[in-house]
């Protein structure tokens, strides 16, 4: 028998540890998770991402009654993201949730589905997108979702 040890390397900061381009990346998804759409969680959620080129899109969850129709704010800012603008990399995302009129003490990090999609994201244009994770208590920063996903679903695993 053999053991595969995997550990994964986060940076935990203040807030006001950040760089200014943090800072406003943090701000723009703080801004658009009260824009989301969560009548049944109450959990708002909302992302902002940073593209090679200087924009800066947003995006929030979007929920519906028939639960699996829903969308996580991850998805839906980059799916937007590269509905616009195809061929641009994204270089950061940022991301934040509130509920019960308050954001999250804890840094807010995305689920599995929207780690397989921003590590997609990643491979499409072979850069790592920097993730900050916010809570009012620390910010989480991963280098790439590599980070977040270490035995990931890729290219080359249809490869064989």
């Amino acid at each position: 028998m053999n053991e595969l040890n995997i550990s994964a390397k986060i940076t935990v900061y203040s807030y006001d540890e950040l760089s200014e381009v943090e800072k406003n990346l943090i701000t723009a998804a703080r801004l658009s998770s009260a824009e989301a759409y969560a009548p049944y969680s109450h959990f708002w959620v909302g992302a902002a991402v940073l593209l090679a080129n200087g924009e800066v899109l947003t995006g929030n969850n979007q929920e519906n009654a028939a639960a699996p129709s829903g969308l996580c704010a991850e998805r839906v800012t980059l799916f937007g993201t590269h509905a616009r603008f195809p061929d641009v990399p994204v270089q950061m995302m940022a991301l934040a949730a509130q509920t019960r009129g308050a954001f999250t003490g804890s840094p807010i990090t995305p689920c599995g589905a929207c780690r397989q999609v921003i590590l997609e994201s990643e491979m499409r244009f072979g850069k790592p997108i920097r993730l900050l994770m916010y809570g009012r208590d620390a910010v989480y920063v991963a280098d790439t979702v590599q980070t977040l996903l270490p035995l990931h679903f890729g290219q080359e695993s249809l490869n064989g």
